[in-house]
């Protein structure tokens, strides 16, 4: 192990080799190559298989056909093809099954997919070639089908209804509205959350979650399109403002009854993570105070409602931060694993139903990323983390005495799709130098054996490709390691000097940096350098994956930490004679787009222009769920809030600064970047404006090829020169 480390060390401080010698032929790229909204980035794309499992068969879904894929030898055989499905369904124009890409196989032991058409979800078997199962209620919002009971959740006008599996329509609620939401999304998605409804494991009680948001100030989007522009107000509470109230319901199925979990006043309270006993009468759930500091696992009687017992409790002096349910061992309903970074990395715990911990599974100075799922023959756990290097994501089983194994043996950014039984594993990876590579791995081997689906070829062969580079510096604290790629021309001459942009984010829950494809590159970097520019990305602290002290080092300063870190990387580029000082610009999105006006007014003799995308400009303007988790309130911090604030900045602009937005972003609303337009007017500096009308906080489809060029010729008209 200690030789793939250091191997691992040597590729990522030395970089990609040299590049190959172009010819006259190398093709250049364009934004519909390169961009997710143009119409040729699919073919720019890695090759790719859709896999699935039925059972322990390894399934691959095509547009027109499925298959069974031999897990030993790769060999494949037809399973059925599309229009076999639609003649066995008897479709007709208005049911017509379109592709099988989605197709899914919930019965390990029984010949049947699960497929869905305009009308209906179909539940079809293909060895006795009919359908057996459909409901009539495709399209509905907030869809959760029940594999066991066959019931399904979803929300219509505003109201919450289960279908049970014989068909039979129960509407749960009467009230709903927007102020009184059921059955979706609360909290604004923080905390792990993904959805509204949560079935019991026997599919006969359903939890879920009413959100009062009626004393929720409304921020006033407006529609432009009609005739007459729209008022289409959203509920958007902001930091140190009143939030709404979460309850959670469970409806039976059999006694066709609601109860609520008597959790007691809901007022500035946090539900989140809900899950299941395996036995379906218990109820468990993490419960966060409003500072974010006080976080308790507390399971509820599925019945009655009534609170059984605390399980757990973990505070902080800053912030604890639950992101994933508790999950019961299949072998034991009495045991669950539980994550936490207490220990000051995310890892994984084992709890028994009486609060008791048993052991500590997972430990050291590396992030449990993923649990996959179980093993349930040796008893081990399936997951996925940076234990080798931070910047390495590999796949590893541990058992109940904490004997970690790992699963597969080639550096790089992997992630896995578990069998139900667990035996075997769809790894997917990539490496900086493989676009995609697919294998099935046997976990029932002492030591997995692997198979090969699939080593996609480079999509990019016959272009200019960059140089993309990765390396570490240190932090401002002179002591942590931070990582950057560098991405520069494909005719890269040292002799030269070259402009280059700062591209940056540094914002939580996401980071640049990984030891996948490119070094995990965005693909306008690649534009950009075939520009003639070289782009520079760097993971400051604050940052994901490197553990909570480091997330953590910007509690109650969001920026400034940061900006200490993003300027280290400045004084690196400094020590690098190809890199024009004088031509620095930089770039980011949403806590990017922050950033780069931070960098912009801090610094403002060292970047002459920048592009900030959906800025945040004045915290107390952001939502209070993440905008409270890290800068607390402006009530209880002023100083922070007036520290990270760039409305008293707006002065210090020199440079050229674009700054863009949708025109209805509910994310990071327009009063930001009109309030900072309004201190630009009053201090008499002068930024661009530019507003994409109908489009949220990231531009969707074609729209987003116009942003990027919109992006690139801006640095093309200003700091080129």
């Amino acid at each position: 192990m200690k030789k793939i480390k250091n191997l691992a060390r040597l590729v990522l401080l030395v970089g990609l080799a040299s590049p190959t010698t172009m010819t006259a032929q190398d093709k250049l790229f364009t934004l519909e190559d390169l961009n997710f909204g143009g119409t040729n980035y699919h073919n720019m794309q890695p090759k790719n298989l859709w896999l699935t499992w039925w059972g322990d068969e390894l399934i691959q879904t095509d547009v027109e056909e499925c298959y069974t894929i031999d897990t030993k030898t790769g060999k494949k055989n037809r399973l059925f093809t599309l229009d076999e499905i639609n003649s066995w369904a008897k479709s007709d124009d208005d049911t017509y099954v379109r592709h099988l890409m989605n197709a899914t196989f919930p019965y390990p032991n029984k010949p049947i997919v699960a497929l869905g058409n305009r009308k209906a979800f179909i539940l079809v078997d293909f060895k006795a070639k009919k359908i057996v199962w459909q409901d009539s209620i495709s399209g509905q919002e907030a869809n959760d089908w029940n594999s066991t009971s066959r019931a399904t959740a979803y929300v219509e006008d505003h109201q919450l209804f289960v279908v049970d599996g014989d068909g039979k329509k129960h509407q749960l609620t009467t009230d709903g509205s927007r102020e009184l939401v059921y059955g979706q999304s609360v909290h604004r998605n923080e905390f792990g959350i993904e959805k509204g409804t949560f079935w019991s494991p026997d599919g006969n009680r359903l939890a879920f979650y009413r959100m009062d948001q009626s004393m929720v100030a409304d921020y006033p989007q407006v529609d432009i399109f009609p005739r007459e522009a729209s008022y289409e107000p959203d509920k958007y509470p902001m930091a140190g403002m009143t939030s709404h109230k979460v309850t959670v319901g469970v409806y039976d199925l059999k006694t066709q009854k609601t109860i609520y979990l008597q959790t007691g006043d809901p007022t500035d309270r946090y539900f989140t993570n809900i899950a299941w006993n395996p036995d379906a009468k218990t109820i468990y759930m993490f419960e966060l105070n409003r500072q974010q500091n006080d976080c308790r696992l507390v399971a509820y009687d599925a019945v009655s409602g009534a609170k059984i017992v605390e399980l757990y409790r973990e505070t902080s002096d800053k912030y604890v931060e639950p992101l994933h349910p508790i999950v019961f061992l299949p072998w034991d309903a009495t045991k669950f694993i539980m994550q936490s970074q207490k220990d000051g990395y995310n890892h994984l715990y084992l709890f028994d139903t009486k609060g008791n911990e048993l052991k500590q599974l997972t430990s050291g100075p590396w992030v449990v990323l993923e649990v996959l799922g179980f093993n349930e023959k040796q008893k081990t756990i399936i997951f996925k983390a940076n234990k080798e290097h931070p910047l390495h994501h590999r796949l590893y089983s541990v058992s109940m005495t904490g004997n970690i194994k790992q699963l597969e043996t080639v550096d790089g950014v992997h992630s896995g799709i578990l069998s139900p039984s667990g035996n075997f594993l769809i790894d997917r990876f990539s490496t900086p130098t493989r676009p995609r590579v697919i294998d099935v791995v046997d976990l029932t081997k002492k030591t997995p054996v692997h198979t090969n689906l699939l080593e996609a070829e480079d999509p990019w062969t016959g272009y200019q490709q960059p140089i993309f580079e990765c390396g570490s510096i240190k932090a401002a604290d002179g002591i942590t390691d931070l990582y950057y790629r560098m991405v520069k021309p494909y005719d890269f001459n040292p002799a030269q000097k070259y402009p280059t942009v700062v591209y940056v984010y540094g914002g939580p829950h996401a980071n640049n940096i990984q030891a996948s494809w490119h070094w995990a590159s965005r693909s306008w970097e690649t534009y950009m350098a075939q520009k003639g520019y070289i782009v520079f990305i760097l993971d400051n602290r604050g940052s994901q994956y490197r553990g909570r002290d480091f997330e953590q080092a910007t509690f109650h300063q969001l920026g400034q930490i940061e900006m200490q870190d993003q300027m280290k990387g400045v004084d690196y580029l400094r020590t690098l004679s190809y890199v024009d000082m004088n031509r620095l610009g930089v770039h980011g999105w949403s806590f990017g787009g922050f950033m780069t006006i931070s960098l912009m007014t801090n610094y403002p003799d060292v970047f002459k222009v920048g592009v900030a995308g959906g800025p945040v400009i004045d915290w107390k303007w952001y939502e209070v769920m993440y905008g409270e988790r890290y800068m607390g309130t402006p009530g209880n911090n002023p100083e922070g809030y007036a520290k990270s604030s760039l409305i008293d900045k707006a002065k210090n602009l020199k440079g050229k600064l674009q700054i863009i937005t949708g025109y209805n972003d509910n994310t990071v609303v327009p009063q930001h970047c009109l309030s900072f337009l309004d201190a630009c007017i009053k201090a008499g500096t002068q930024p661009d404006f530019f507003a994409y009308p109908g489009e949220e906080h990231n531009m969707r489809g074609h729209a987003s090829v116009h942003l990027h060029e919109r992006i690139t010729q801006y640095f093309e008209d200003f700091l080129k020169k």
